[in-house]
């Protein structure tokens, strides 16, 4: 497969437009559909490699068209532990994706939402590069020892600690640094930082943070 999976979730697909754009700018990948995240791949501009979940969420119509189609179908029972979008990410993992970009993981149930989220933190996805995107908005988890984001003078980042408090954070590029300090689960401390360079770069001893970069002043 190739090594950037695109993954599209059955959650709510922010700015189409925004997201064919910055899709556009990325080199080979594969698309993975989740179950009924299949609906939003024609207004990415997408062709669908494989099919995962269990199909309750799919028009029966489009499974069919996909079944007929070379779409590879991985049909999972409706009686699980996982969730679709869950094995579509081990999925592509176990095939070899290095990098994988979750689309539509936002949205709808907040149950689901918040799982999405934390799915970042799953141990089978260490080593590997995951962004969930949400328009021109970028999720990604920064383990120890360090992590950098991309972007303009002037964007937003927020850094918020993700199962437990993060330990020994220290920052560069932002306008309100941090140097060896604790942000502790909870306090809002880490939210809406200002890049003063294009990239920013922030390590940290313990723990894990959930860096979310805004273009502009958020």
């Amino acid at each position: 497969m190739a090594k950037r999976a695109i993954v599209l979730a059955n959650g709510s697909v922010e700015d189409p437009v925004a997201l064919r754009e910055r899709l556009g700018a990325l080199g080979e990948s594969e698309v993975i559909a989740v179950d009924g995240g299949s609906l939003h791949a024609s207004s990415l501009g997408l062709a669908i490699d494989v099919l995962v979940g269990d199909l309750d969420s799919l028009r029966p119509d489009l499974a069919a068209s996909l079944r007929e189609s070379r779409t590879r179908l991985v049909q999972a029972p409706p009686m699980k532990d996982e969730t679709d979008l869950e094995l579509a990410v081990l999925d592509a993992v176990q095939r070899g994706a290095e990098e994988i970009i979750i689309l539509g993981g936002v949205g709808g149930r907040l149950d689901m939402t918040l799982a999405n989220v934390l799915l970042l933190l799953h141990s089978r996805l260490a080593g590997v590069r995951v962004e969930l995107w949400h328009g021109w908005q970028t999720a990604m988890l920064i383990s120890p020892p360090q992590g950098s984001i991309r972007g303009e003078v002037g964007d937003t980042l927020s850094l918020i600690p993700l199962a437990g408090d993060a330990r020994g954070v220290t920052t560069s590029g932002l306008e309100y640094p941090l140097c060896g300090e604790t942000l502790v689960a909870g306090p809002a401390r880490g939210i809406s930082n200002v890049m003063t360079e294009p990239v920013a770069t922030v390590q940290l001893r313990e723990g894990h943070l959930l860096g979310i970069h805004t273009p502009g002043r958020a």
